[in-house]
């Protein structure tokens, strides 16, 4: 079993992410705005002669709180043939943790619920362990969602 974990902020929240699902953590330069896209979608960088979608998840699971502008640290992921770089607030560490995962519990409010895995700990702190997949997925099947109209 692969216990090796990186363990990040978004949107103040300490999450935990199985190392398997990273391709990379990069700093993210410009990104080109795209138009007529939710606003969680931040727009299009390229990183080694590849396109990232560039998403900013704090849309996603905290879209009233304000978000700091500067973020610049990204995890990179391939999902479904597809390459995003998911902002983050901070990067904090990778490492193996040897503990179980246990359940969400109470650490964290609704919005985060369909993304969260259970949570984990390192050391003193708790994190919410998330999957990157859970990010893109749930969002293709919103939009796909919201294209299907009924026949009149």
């Amino acid at each position: 079993m692969n216990n090796l974990f990186l363990f990040a902020v978004i949107a103040g929240t300490p999450v935990a992410v199985r190392s398997i699902e990273v391709e990379g953590v990069v700093r993210i330069g410009n990104v080109t705005p795209v138009p007529a896209v939710p606003p969680h979608v931040k727009g299009l960088t390229t990183l080694r002669s590849r396109v990232l979608t560039v998403l900013d998840i704090a849309r996603l699971v905290a879209p009233k709180q304000v978000i700091q502008p500067e973020r610049s640290f990204a995890i990179v992921c391939d999902i479904s043939g597809h390459s995003y770089g998911l902002l983050v607030d901070e990067i904090l560490d990778i490492c193996e943790v040897e503990s179980n995962i246990m359940p969400v519990g109470g650490l964290t409010s609704s919005s985060w619920k369909r993304y969260a895995e259970g949570s984990i700990q390192n050391g003193d702190q708790t994190y919410l362990l998330v999957s990157l997949y859970k990010f893109i997925e749930n969002q293709v099947q919103n939009q796909a969602a919201d294209l299907c109209l009924p026949f009149a």
